[in-house]
């Protein structure tokens, strides 16, 4: 008998895989978590029923939410990543030598615990000394750590459950507030295609708060319609004025130096979400 493992993105839409078995199952304080085995993409992570990683694309979210704005800011010493339990921003902040401190702030410790143990090449970094792993909520974090931060990154899941205050406005001014006075912050915020309202909020809220904000896409085939969004704000520095020649090159999968400018030259009609927030205002 075929076992398949299906996620309804939207009420209209889902995507299904074939799997070869369910390896791990818990509920945790904050939600489901399930490990499955897929016959396509390896082992996935799965929470509240919506795919996080898996072993075949992880590389993509991982290096394109860490390298345009590490390789950004010139100089960053402290980052911070809200969420991502899986470790895999982490892995990547860590490729750079100047960095003396990777905080992970992540609410749900049973996400890191099985990343630990079910994706170890994801999680490989999480035991290296420059690492500290507070499980906590980012947002506090944030608050209690003012013009601590060079880079912050926001990992996190849709926004549903413990993940909705990391799509509010109120949390990009704490995050503004965390950040030296050239500090960089990225957020994933989702898909063109099936999230363009929360785009377009997201956009602005971080446009009124930081005085640089691009949005940049790249392709993951698990996550929903396979086009998916980073927002970044900076304070200082633009990622479309830095020297190809001063850019870090690393041997990354998906990410290199010549994709830095090229990243945001966005597609017409997520250019038009954009356009329409900024007429709106």
């Amino acid at each position: 008998m075929d076992l398949w493992y299906t996620e309804k993105q939207t009420p209209n839409h889902g995507i299904t895989t074939k799997i070869k078995r369910t390896i791990h199952h818990e509920e945790t304080e904050f939600q489901k978590l399930d490990v499955i085995e897929t016959e396509q993409f390896g082992k996935m992570l799965v929470l509240d029923g919506m795919v996080m990683t898996t072993d075949k694309d992880e590389f993509v979210y991982h290096e394109m939410i860490t390298h345009v704005a590490m390789n950004t800011h010139p100089n960053p010493k402290e980052v911070l990543v809200v969420g991502g339990g899986d470790g895999g921003a982490i892995r990547e902040i860590l490729r750079y030598s100047s960095v003396e401190r990777a905080v992970l702030a992540e609410i749900d410790g049973k996400v890191i615990d099985a990343s630990k143990a079910y994706f170890p090449k994801i999680a490989s970094g999480l035991g290296e000394a420059r690492v500290d792993i507070q499980v906590t909520d980012g947002i506090r974090h944030i608050e209690e750590n003012p013009g601590r931060y060079d880079v912050i990154l926001v990992d996190s899941t849709e926004p549903v459950g413990p993940a909705v205050g990391l799509f509010q406005k109120n949390f990009y001014e704490g995050i503004h507030k965390a950040l030296k006075e050239d500090g960089i912050m990225v957020a994933q915020t989702e898909s063109p295609w099936f999230n363009a309202d929360l785009i377009r909020q997201v956009y602005q809220d971080i446009s009124t708060t930081f005085p640089i904000t691009r949005l940049y896409t790249a392709s993951i085939p698990t996550y929903p319609s396979g086009l998916w969004s980073f927002t970044i704000g900076s304070k200082k520095y633009d990622p479309l004025k830095v020297r190809e020649s001063e850019l870090q090159e690393f041997d990354t999968k998906y990410y290199h130096p010549k994709m830095q400018k090229a990243l945001f030259q966005l597609p017409v009609f997520v250019e038009e979400l954009l356009e329409k927030r900024k007429e709106e205002k």
